[in-house]
């Protein structure tokens, strides 16, 4: 597939808009193949709201006057609380465990160049392989705790999906769940061992075909080598190559396992 480029008038990449590039990337690739029962940010909410229904019937059921059949029907209720709750605990945390991940990475590597999203089992083995990579303009390198969502990351982030979906990225479901690995290019001097692990000779297999995104920001009096992004020159496998200061890949030790996504979470 050729590189879908993506182009924004910034002459900088801000950490905040490449996290959030990411992490909705993330997000339409678990829904899109079917990983998540809906998108991500409906997910959140849904999760956020039955933390909140649970705490405020555990109160009411630490009433000790109550009449039997209401005692009855709150246990019943609490019971599709904690099922539904269950379900999503464990998605929920290794998607935050990843997002903190990203962030460090971000805040070590501010002019970081690939990530590669792997959708499959196995990241040597995948069956959907996302590749993104960025070309940048200014590089800020102060270090930052706020990655609040701007308009401007929203605004990337829609162009990308639309361009994704417009390419039929959306008419490849894998209904059974599955796992999706992030892995990022970084010097070899790395380290973060808590969620990184070096891959230095990372290949995944020659038979899938990814889809590449390549995110351009305006570049003004400056000189830059178009070349080293051109998707005329990219091979599956080094499209995300960059010359100098020894860059590896690194995947990230935090993994999302897909939900069935046939079963409703909790009854209404």
């Amino acid at each position: 597939m050729d590189c879908i480029e993506i182009e924004t008038a910034a002459e900088a990449l801000e950490r905040s808009v490449i996290f959030h590039f990411v992490k909705e990337i993330v997000g339409y690739v678990l829904y899109m193949h079917q990983q998540i029962p809906a998108v991500l940010q409906d997910l959140s909410l849904e999760f956020d709201s039955l933390q909140s229904e649970r705490k405020n019937l555990e109160l009411v059921l630490s009433e000790e006057e109550m009449k039997a059949s209401t005692r009855r029907k709150h246990n019943g209720r609490m019971r599709e609380l904690k099922q539904g709750f269950r379900k999503l605990e464990k998605l929920m945390n290794s998607i935050s465990k990843l997002q903190t991940a990203l962030q460090l990475v971000l805040n070590e590597i501010p002019d970081i160049q690939g990530f590669i999203i792997i959708l499959g089992s196995n990241p040597v083995r995948p069956q959907h392989v996302y590749e993104i990579c960025f070309s940048h303009g200014k590089v800020t390198m102060e270090l930052t705790n706020d990655f609040t969502k701007s308009k401007a990351a929203d605004a990337l982030s829609r162009k990308a999906i639309r361009s994704l979906i417009s390419k039929g990225t959306e008419s490849m479901p894998h209904a059974s769940p599955t796992k999706l690995f992030l892995l990022v290019k970084a010097p070899s001097s790395f380290n973060l061992p808590a969620h990184f692990l070096p891959k230095r000779d990372f290949r995944y297999s020659k038979k899938v075909v990814p889809c590449r995104l390549c995110v351009k920001c305006s570049i003004k009096d400056q000189d830059m080598d178009t070349s080293q992004h051109s998707p005329q020159t990219a091979s599956p496998n080094t499209s995300l190559d960059s010359t100098g200061n020894d860059l590896i890949w690194f995947q990230c030790r935090h993994t999302i396992k897909g939900l069935p996504s046939t079963t409703p979470l909790i009854e209404e």
